[in-house]
Parts: C-alpha cells; structure tokens; sequence
C-alpha cells in the first residue's frame, strides 16, 4: 500500500491505547446507504496514533494495559485457534452436530473459503480466508463490498488498517456467536466491528471497558470514548472523573488527553479537587505539550499550548497564599491578569474577572460546621494534637479545617500546622497535610485546607486532628455534642462529635482547639 491510503490504528491494539492532541487523521470508513452509489463507507473517525507496549508490571488484565509505555510493537503473527490450512478433512460435516459447530470448523477455515484478507502490515501481515456469505450475512459493509453496484472480484483483499487478532475477533463472532476480547485486543476490536458495522459487537467490546473503568484510566477510557462516539461510556468515564479527580489528574494517561477533552472537563461544575491541585495538573499537561511540539517549557509557549484552557481554571477558588505562591508567580498569566487577581482577593466589592468563580465539582459552595459557641484566651500548644472525633449522617466532602489563631492586637503569629483525618477504626489517614500560616488575630479562627477533598460516608466514625506550632491561641467553650447545618436546597447535614481518649492536648467535646469542619456537600 502506497504512504497515502489508510495506516492501522496503531495504538489501538493495546488498550493502553494513547492519543496525543495533535496526533490522528481523519479517516472515513463503514458502510454507504445506498449500494448504487457502490461505497462501503460514510462513517468519519479521528485516526489514533502511537502503539502501546507490554508492561514488566505483574498486574494483568486491565491495569497491565493501561500501564504501557509507549513503544512500536506489532503483535506477533500467530495461527490462530480453529485455523485449518491444509486440505478439507473428508467428511467433516458429520462429525459436527449444530450449525454452530459446523461454522466454528469453517472459521478461519480454507475449507469452501472464496476470499481472503491480507490483514495488517508488512512484515507481520496475515492471510486470512473467509466466507462471503458469512460475512454478508453479519455484517452490511460487507454486504455492499461483495454484492454492491461496484463490488469487488478480487480474490485478496488488503485491510492495512485492522490488526489480524482484532479482525480474528470480528470473523469468530459472525461465524459463532463467540465474544473473544481482553485488555491487549478491545479498542481495536471496537474499531473493528465499527468500521464494519457490527453493533452488538460493539457492545460488548464497550460494556467490557464500562467493567474495567477506573479514575487511573478514565482520561484514556474518556478519549477513546469520545474518538468512537460513544456517549454513554464518555458519560461514565467523566462520573468517574468527578468523583475522583485527583487520582484522575494524576495518572500518566492524563497527559495524553487532547485539548478537546481537556477543555470539556475543566468545564465542569463537579470536580473533586482543590483548584490549585488543578492548575498543577494542567500545566503539567502543557508541559508535556510543549515537549511534543519540540519548544521549549517557557510562560509564553505553556499560555499558548494550553489556549482556551487556561481562562478555564478558577483561580478566585484558591487561597491568597496558594495564588501567592504558584499561579502568580508563574509567568503563564498576563501582568494584568495577576493584579485582577490580587484585588479580587483582597478588596471589596470583587472586581469583575475573565476567570469563573462558582464553587468547583460539588452541588452546594463551601460549608463549616462551628462546634463552640464562646470563644475564650489562651490556649498553648506542647508538641501533642488538638483532637476530636465526629461522624454524619450523610455523605459529605471535607476540604478543611478551621483553628484558633491569635488574638486581635497582638500582630501577626506564624504558625506550623499538621492536620490530618483519620478512621479510627482501622487507624488509616485518609488524608494531611503541612503548612505554615500566618494569623493576624482579625478573624478569630484560619483555615488550613487538605489537598483534595476527603469523602466522609455517613454514619463512619472519624477524627480530626491538628498538631499547632506556635504561639498560644484562642480557644473555644460551651462545645456541642450534635449540630446541624443547613444546606438550602440539599437538605441538612447532622454532625455528632465524640472525645478522643490519649493524648488530645486537652481538646474535647466541651472545649478547646478545632472549631470548625470546612465541607461540600
């Protein structure tokens, strides 16, 4: 075949499959509407680039392929099983007691075969024999290409574009009803038995990634998705998406997602992250980018690789410090852009802005519980954390807690703080986080966030912790064991504390430090 006419879809034979945001061509395939007009093609798909490899992980099935790194290697040429190349076994027919068994011998069979298929590339091309009145009969672009106004007479058909284990897949469905598909072989079976109009082959091959979807692989299950109009699956991968996003965000594949795909996540309103976490993401995506495009990772090549994206991170959504310290001293943001910013932290009434404000991935804005309804002078802090134990009555997202800082007057107090949640029962953190923060005694109470949102189910026994460094605190009195907060239109959520025995620093129900539960609903 000449470098014009169609490649394979070479990333497709692994389901570690990889698309890059500038890879692919256009490519039309599938069946014609009407055999007058002699084609057997009218659907348009986005051509995947790149072929995943094995992985030295010992892990199989689904996360072995989706692990693969990224190198050339066409699958081996393999005879596959059923295959009978020889002369026809005389009187084969009685030994067969079904129609399913007699199409199960003639599959990949020489016996009465009338076409046959030279199946991938050179050197691992493969000659496959087959049927037509099997293939017409299960599928309608093979239907147009025997016995269309412009069918063909060629004995040999070339079919550059399918892996032979892929199109293997499709023939043994159409001869015997048998679904044979696993990690190495489903996107380009899918691919397959779209090309060649074969919708409950499809089916199946989308009902098995539906099975293995998983927030390390939803980024890639979404692109596919997407590549191969499958909305249901797309829908699935972005819910999947939601719930999930950090570890979404952070596996390799999220960096192979084109910029198409990108952009509709960062459109949506239920994200499960902290924005700064986001923004790191992102632009580590544009990174990656940018080294695909062989430029340099400067502010001005990363604005521009991620084009309309960026104006899609809410930046209000972060804290003055988290701003601070990351996105305003970048170099991707305009200098204007930078001092909107600023204002918009640190002014009221907010200037309007280009970036959204509205609370990310949950269904209300940030809530806090407040456990005390006094707040009293001094509380001192020798090495041990502040603890207390609480549980709700539905599920929840807590992104935070709040603490007593220093009283007003005293001027600014640095603080090291070490927070934590944790489930009691089995002794897992379920997540920390370190910080410094500053306390200028304005607000009786700062806010110390975890870095992504914690999933608390209900009805589960939890502890807040928070280790203080620094100089003595407010604290808080006439504690509440049961406080119940109002979430508008998503009903109430009832908090119960509990005290943890050991060493608390003194913290109970009652009394003490950790006054407020920062949460989404």
């Amino acid at each position: 075949m000449g470098d014009g006419e169609d490649g394979p879809p070479a990333n497709m034979s692994k389901l570690g499959c990889n698309l890059g945001p500038d890879d692919g061509d256009d490519m039309a395939m599938a069946i014609s509407p009407s055999r007058a007009e002699g084609s057997y093609g009218v659907m348009h798909m986005r051509q995947p680039q790149g072929l995943l490899a094995a992985s030295d992980s010992e892990d199989s099935g689904m996360e072995e392929a989706v692990a693969r790194v990224s190198r050339r290697e066409p699958e081996r040429p393999a005879r596959a099983q059923g295959q009978h190349m020889g002369p026809p076994q005389f009187n084969w027919q009685a030994s067969k007691f079904s129609l399913k068994d007699r199409f199960s011998y003639m599959f990949n069979n020489e016996v009465l075969s009338d076409v046959h298929f030279l199946v991938g590339r050179e050197p691992l091309r493969q000659r496959i024999p087959a049927h037509k009145l099997v293939l017409t009969a299960g599928s309608a672009v093979f239907d147009a290409m025997f016995n269309g106004t412009l069918a063909t007479t060629a004995p040999e058909i070339e079919l550059p574009d399918i892996e032979p284990s892929a199109f293997l897949a499709l023939l043994r469905f159409l001869y015997t009803d048998e679904v044979q598909i696993g990690p190495e072989t489903v996107m380009t079976t899918l691919y397959t038995a779209k090309k060649y109009a074969v919708p409950t082959l499809e089916g199946h091959c989308v009902d098995f990634l539906k099975r293995n979807l998983r927030a390390d692989n939803a980024f890639m299950l979404l692109t596919q998705a997407r590549l191969f109009d499958e909305p249901q699956l797309a829908s699935l991968c972005l819910d999947t998406i939601d719930k999930n996003t950090f570890e979404a965000v952070s596996a390799d594949g999220f960096t192979d997602v084109d910029l198409e795909t990108l952009i509709a996540v960062l459109e949506r309103d239920t994200l499960h992250i902290r924005e700064t976490k986001l923004y790191q993401a992102v632009i580590r995506w544009g990174e990656v980018r940018c080294q695909r495009r062989q430029l340099p990772v400067t502010p001005d090549n990363l604005r521009s690789a991620l084009d309309s994206a960026l104006s899609l991170i809410r930046f209000p959504l972060m804290g003055l410090e988290e701003f601070a310290q990351g996105p305003a001293q970048s170099g991707v943001l305009t200098d204007r852009e930078v001092v909107s910013l600023f204002l918009y932290f640190t002014v009221n009434p907010k200037p309007p802005l280009r970036f959204k404000d509205s609370p990310r991935g949950l269904m209300t804005g940030q809530l806090s519980v407040n456990r005390f309804k006094q707040v009293e002078w001094r509380w001192g802090y020798s090495g041990t954390s502040d603890r207390i134990g609480f549980s709700v009555n539905r599920k929840i997202y807590v992104v935070g807690l709040g603490l007593y800082g220093t009283p007003h007057g005293r001027g600014p107090s640095e603080y090291e703080v070490t927070i934590e949640i944790v489930l009691p029962l089995s002794g897992r953190i379920c997540s920390s986080n370190i910080t410094r923060v500053s306390s200028d005694g304005n607000c009786p109470t700062f806010k110390v966030m975890f870095k992504e949102p914690i999933e608390i189910r209900p009805n589960t026994p939890y502890h807040a912790s928070a280790k203080i460094r620094g100089p003595d605190t407010h604290y808080g009195t006439k504690g509440q064991r049961r406080v119940e907060v109002d979430c508008g239109n998503y009903g109430k959520v009832v908090f119960q504390f509990t005290y943890v025995a050991g060493t608390n620093n003194g913290t109970s129900v009652e009394s003490g430090q950790i006054p407020e539960i920062l949460f989404y609903t």
